[in-house]
């Protein structure tokens, strides 16, 4: 697949929206090259790569929206989509919340594409598979991965003037390491838009050093502790909390920021001073397109919670109508604040806790405390006088991350977690967490 320039999608947007004949209409030209490898059992079990291109057409007569898509672009094809949503649109019911396309908006260009990381070939993969297999043969251990790679293309248009068009990039890779008795398990995860930014050796080294020191976990009783957990720890957690910041769900009362009457907790104080999460498109280590996928919005940066205050709340365009507001793009990509601090660092600062590496099977309890229950996995620690004692079993816990931010003693350096375990592009550190739940003990390692 040839990835298409903006002057070649721009002529194309411009044609579908020259047959359209309805009262609007949106078109999205997307296409990307995934490339992967899969290894298991120390040998690579698939590996592979994926194109696709197409063209996504939405049009209105009224409140009547109709979609089509295609993968052919020639005049006929691109016409007969356009017929095809036009003739859906005209069957479809009324949709009551209806918002017309949005009006021209400026898109201020992101730093989403690498070069480096668009010319990974089948030998860059295998050789990133190499060092986690070869090390942990020479170490008796088992390795399972999986590594990811895309260029892709977005071009986005409407009848009210609007376009834009990137190229993106990115890279994922995750780790499995067990020992051979399955005592013993390490993890790691990476994850980048710049090929340059990623260190296979390092990468499989980590989770190489957990399954190692893991082997042989002690039962520690379960109870509320001083916790360090590493941002995988963590990222879902905290995508559970900030999908409670939509303004609909508040005001309906169906969010952790909802108050009794309709009021929210907008500028109220949830969390410790330390605490700032924000929105940034142009973050140069989690970049993203710089409008709103689903409403080609322009984003903008948006500061969630600022000094531990909720700041602001995502209005969609239906909602923000409703409330005589302007409309907000969703965030594309999160950040939290943090120091200079490695997680060796805050261990070393920790008379006595536990090192999380990774949390897992994430589940709901209380969507009004934001109340969850998960696991513990790969790698979890106890920590006395500053060092890494002995590995423990895995816990239950029960704890809400609007909680763990109010219990936070210290915080690291962030670093980039992505790919498919977390609702964003995050940039998040470590935390020490005190009075952390750990409700039951796990033997699973």
């Amino acid at each position: 697949m040839t990835i298409l320039t903006q002057e070649q999608t721009k002529h194309i947007t411009d044609r579908v929206l020259s047959f359209s004949k309805a009262d609007e209409c949106i078109v999205t030209v997307s296409g990307s090259r995934n490339g992967n490898i899969r290894f298991a059992r120390n040998q690579v079990s698939t590996a592979g790569l994926a194109d696709d291109t197409n063209i996504s057409v939405t049009v209105a007569f009224g409140k009547r929206q109709g979609t089509a898509t295609i993968n052919e672009f020639d005049d006929k094809s691109l016409e007969k989509v356009v017929r095809r949503a036009e003739d859906l649109a005209r069957l479809a019911p009324e949709n009551p919340e209806f918002m017309p396309a949005v009006s021209k908006q400026e898109y201020k260009a992101s730093q989403t594409f690498s070069a480096k990381t668009a010319a990974i070939d089948p030998d860059f993969r295998a050789q990133t598979a190499a060092y986690a297999i070869q090390a942990c043969k020479k170490n008796k251990l088992v390795a399972a991965g999986f590594f990811t790679d895309g260029n892709q293309f977005s071009s986005v248009a409407n009848s009210n003037g609007v376009y834009g068009h990137q190229q993106q990039t990115s890279l994922d890779f995750t780790c499995t390491v067990r020992t051979e008795d399955g005592r013993g398990s390490g993890w790691v995860k990476r994850s980048a838009t710049d090929a340059n930014k990623f260190d296979a050796r390092e990468a499989a080294d980590v989770a190489i050093e957990k399954a190692l020191r893991s082997v042989d976990a002690k039962a520690l009783e379960p109870g509320r502790y001083t916790v360090i957990l590493e941002p995988a720890a963590t990222s879902e957690l905290l995508g559970y909390m900030l999908f409670g910041f939509d303004a609909r769900q508040t005001d309906e009362g169906r969010s952790f920021l909802s108050k009794k009457g309709g009021a929210s907790r907008l500028g109220d104080k949830l969390f410790d001073q330390q605490v700032n999460i924000w929105a940034d498109p142009w973050n140069p280590d989690v970049p993203v397109l710089p409008w709103d996928t689903e409403n080609l919005i322009a984003r903008k940066r948006m500061d969630l919670i600022k000094d531990g205050k909720v700041n602001a709340l995502n209005y969609s365009q239906y909602w923000a109508k409703k409330k005589g507001v302007p409309a907000t793009a969703t965030p594309g990509n999160i950040i939290m604040a943090g120091t200079d601090k490695s997680t060796a660092e805050l261990i070393a600062n920790t008379k006595k806790g536990v090192l999380v590496t990774r949390t897992w099977y994430i589940r709901m309890v209380d969507p009004q405390s934001v109340l969850l229950t998960g696991l513990t996995r790969d790698g979890t620690f106890y920590i006395e006088n500053g060092k890494i004692k002995y590995p423990i079993k895995n816990f239950r816990f029960n704890e809400s991350p609007v909680t763990m931010l109010n219990n936070i003693e210290e915080i690291g350096k962030p670093v980039v977690i992505g790919g498919d375990e977390v609702p964003f592009q995050m940039l998040i550190p470590p935390m020490k967490v005190r009075d952390f739940n750990f409700t039951s003990l796990s033997d699973a390692v």
